[in-house]
């Protein structure tokens, strides 16, 4: 099969007069399935509809949407795999130089805050066309939420992209119900039910029930309204006013991500109200095989060719997706409101098809680069719960101590890994996606990570520790620093027995909701003492739909509402420093920390120290850190005790 429409001469090389829908988004066109728009876009072509792809458009030109002409029942609109934002900053909010997901790595290529640059443009340049909007950038902002790059809550993105409807979560199955209704000619403003949907729409443009339950809830007068399947969430104005409210709200819609008995979720929008429906209920082995069956090029678009291509696909070109999901929830990571956290995995034929045709490809060298998903060896759903489709509302599988019900069982994803390594022409199968070491702790099989050094590492193996302190890493979501030990010295023991040099390399963040400049030495005490080098640090980054992010802005856990330290900009600073004391461009930010905290014991030329004493000329004194604004107190409830 070609690469579906992109300009007027595709289709007429394909003899259409025109699309049935066109899809915009922020990415290059990779037409790979580890690329949500080509798998929605070859979706949408195995139902039988006509579809064509615009990819980055330029807002500057006023024209350039209509280069495949008007579809005739809508547009569906993605910025891209990658937030815009997060794409186009770093933690520190500095401009990032290069954009992987564009021709040849060039930054520039996509506006900042595309999905709604985009949805103007539609609005502009095609008219009151049906419009819908998805993907990650949509999923995380689909109500009121608070919004790092500008210091603020904003509104649902819904208003500010001027679309008739959202879908959240994995897409597949929403973006065909909303197809299928659209070429039908229903009314979009009627479509306003459908599972992993969110909508905007005044009473009157609603189910009759949905109407009944808000003018119920507005003449009660309640910031929170729990009611059968309605959730009354504070509005727009209470959760920019009040924190306690937003930690409130945070919670709400976090608990009821859930398939089964998830509830729909109302917010006012000062005239208007977003109703985000129930999520949409899990694929089964058998939808994911046929998603990924589907015929992709598994090649950037040729236009590209002479800037290079696009280098975000030279890391994925050779690997296999074999699941979505995580049960893992770290606090600082959306995917659980994103992809879900029930695991949604292909059948091993599925997958081992998929090893057969990359070894089929005429540049594959024999390597298959991973197989996995947000969490490798997290492969089967948690539970039998899971399984049938449903989450728990109040505990998580993890944290803060593993769910007596769930299941760490690893054969099934080992077994796959066997087979693949057995297929003509495959070297070496490596998992890259990530492993948690908690889980295979504890499996009771000990072999298992012995079977994973012995043929699944490639000299490193990438785990993410996060912290060491167990205060810390409780807020993270993540276990206690005692069981990355106890998978550190197994993994080490392991590979001394085969006689391999194979080495971790942990994943650690730095200020962190809750995190301390205390803490921050505690941790650079415990790199100091244990020889590592973490090339990997990442400053705390409050990206929307996450706890941490929650955490970050009301200065509140939104589980217990308990205060919670969020260091400033200066301490956030100071604290990534401390994580990498022995860079020579750290050395006076690392003074000014251990001053701060009244460590100057660690400053000097013994073997404790983590910094020598001279001080570089010219250096600006740094006033002392302080945390954000607590948060404000509530006019209903007591505002909690700080605990600084």
């Amino acid at each position: 099969m070609a690469f579906l429409p992109v300009c007027a001469n595709d289709l007429a090389d394909r003899g259409w007069s025109e699309l049935d829908f066109l899809f915009i988004t922020g990415d290059a066109y990779v037409d790979h399935p580890s690329f949500g728009a080509s798998i929605l876009t070859r979706v949408l072509e195995a139902e039988g509809y006509r579809v064509g792809i615009i990819a980055q458009p330029d807002p500057e030109d006023r024209t350039c949407l209509h280069r495949v002409g008007l579809p005739r029942f809508g547009v569906f609109v993605s910025s891209g795999v990658v937030d815009s934002m997060v794409n186009h900053y770093t933690a520190a909010k500095r401009k990032r130089a290069e954009d992987r997901y564009s021709p040849g790595g060039q930054s520039g290529k996509r506006p900042d805050r595309a999905l709604i640059r985009y949805g103007q443009m539609v609005r502009s340049q095609l008219g009151d066309i049906p419009l819908v909007i998805g993907g990650i950038e949509a999923s995380l902002r689909r109500f009121a939420h608070y919004d790092y790059w500008s210091d603020s809550v904003r509104q649902s993105i819904l208003l500010d992209s001027q679309a008739d409807i959202l879908v959240y979560g994995m897409g597949e199955k929403p973006i065909v119900e909303v197809a299928r209704l659209l070429s039908r000619n229903a009314p979009v403003d009627k479509i306003t039910s459908l599972r992993g949907t969110a909508v905007i729409r005044k009473p009157e443009h609603l189910p009759k029930k949905v109407a009944s339950f808000i003018a119920e809830a507005e003449s009660a007068n309640l910031p929170i309204i729990e009611s059968g399947e309605f959730v009354w969430l504070p509005d727009l104005a209470a959760v920019a006013d009040d924190k306690i409210l937003y930690a409130k709200a945070f919670q709400l819609q976090q608990a009821e991500q859930d398939p089964e008995n998830g509830r729909v979720l109302i917010q006012r929008h000062r005239e208007r109200y977003v109703v985000q429906n129930p999520p949409v209920r899990p694929m089964t082995p058998a939808e994911m095989d046929r998603v990924y069956a589907l015929p992709y090029e598994r090649l950037a678009h040729p236009s590209y060719q002479e800037h290079g291509g696009v280098p975000a696909l030279e890391e994925v070109r050779f690997s296999i997706n074999s699941h979505r999901g995580c049960y893992g929830s770290c606090s600082f990571c959306a995917i659980a409101y994103h992809q879900g956290r029930i695991i949604q995995h292909r059948t091993e034929e599925s997958i081992l098809q998929e090893g057969a045709l990359l070894t089929s490809m005429p540049d594959f060298k024999g390597y298959i680069h991973d197989v996995g998903g947000p969490t490798a060896n997290f492969h089967l759903p948690a539970c039998e719960k899971q399984e049938r489709g449903a989450v728990c509302k109040n505990r998580l599988c993890l944290t803060p101590v593993p769910c007596p019900k769930l299941r760490v069982d690893h054969q099934a994803y080992l077994g796959v890994l066997r087979k693949l390594r057995r297929l003509p022409g495959v070297k070496k199968v490596f998992i890259r996606s990530g492993i948690r070491f908690d889980a295979l702790v504890r499996d009771p099989d000990t072999s298992v990570l012995e079977e994973i050094c012995r043929h699944h590492v490639s000299g490193q193996l990438k785990v993410a520790p996060e912290h060491t302190v167990n205060a810390v890493l409780r807020l993270m979501g993540k276990p206690d620093h005692a069981v990355y030990e106890q998978f550190e010295k197994r993994y080490h023991d392991i590979n001394q027995r085969l006689g391999l040099k194979q080495y971790l390399v942990p994943y650690l963040i730095s200020g962190h909701p809750g995190c301390t400049l205390e803490h921050a030495i505690e941790l650079a005490e415990y790199i100091r003492d244990h020889r590592v080098i973490p090339e990997q640090v990442q400053d705390f980054y409050p990206t929307p739909g996450t706890v941490s992010t929650a955490m970050y802005y009301t200065g509140l856990d939104p589980g217990s509402l308990k205060p919670v330290h969020v260091p400033s900009a200066e301490e956030k600073m100071l604290q990534r420093a401390l994580l990498q004391f022995t860079r020579p461009e750290n050395q006076n930010l690392v003074r000014t920390a251990l001053e701060l905290a009244g460590h100057t014991d660690l400053i000097g030329n013994h073997p404790q120290a983590l910094v020598r004493p001279t001080r570089q000329k010219n250096q600006v004194k740094s006033s002392r850190p302080t945390a954000r604004t607590k948060p404000k107190p509530s006019s209903h409830q007591q505002q909690p005790q700080s605990g600084r």
